[in-house]
């Protein structure tokens, strides 16, 4: 199980490298690698978001999928980020597009945040992480929350949905998607 998480991860860090992307170190010691635009779009299609959804983005790098729900949807949106610098760029993004009256970003470690009142949670997180926020997500989340995660499963959740998008060179994407009380 760890060599098969550690060679996908590789992959991942592999595919960036060649295809000219690049993984920036943040302030948690995390590597902050941006989801795909065609990635985004899909994970918000499979979780469903509606008008009415909150969407809280766990880790949420540069805002683009909190930024791309409130367009694209016109729900509000929250993105939860550690690094200060990647919470001053979504936030300028946000006003770029125009949803900045939809959307917040807080600089603040996403195992501290109250979730209780998404409806959607999205997450690019490794493993380890994803596992440390799975009872707090379990315990806050009302019934029928959707989860969707990109690339890294939740362990001990079986999800109601994985797909596999075709990437660069040697990734491919995979997302999965949870509804909370249907594990």
């Amino acid at each position: 199980m760890i060599r098969t998480r550690l060679q996908h991860l590789l992959s991942i860090v592999c595919a960036l490298i060649l295809s000219g992307c690049a993984a920036v170190w943040t302030a948690g010691e995390v590597p902050f690698v941006p989801t795909p635009m065609e990635v985004v779009d899909r994970m918000l299609e499979l979780a469903e978001v509606k008008k009415g959804d909150v969407v809280y983005d766990m880790g949420s790098g540069d805002g683009r999928i909190i930024v791309r729900a409130a367009k694209k949807y016109g729900v509000r949106g929250v993105g939860i980020e550690i690094d200060p610098d990647l919470v001053r760029r979504s936030r300028e993004l946000a006003w770029r597009e125009k949803v900045d009256h939809l959307v917040e970003f807080r600089e603040q470690d996403a195992l501290t945040v109250d979730v209780s009142a998404a409806t959607v949670v999205t997450l690019y997180m490794l493993p380890e992480f994803n596992a440390k926020l799975r009872p707090i997500l379990w315990k806050q989340l009302r019934p029928g929350s959707r989860v969707v995660s990109h690339d890294f499963p939740i362990e001990g959740w079986t999800p109601i949905r994985v797909e596999r998008m075709r990437g660069e060179l040697l990734h491919d994407h995979r997302i999965y998607l949870w509804r909370v009380g249907g594990e």
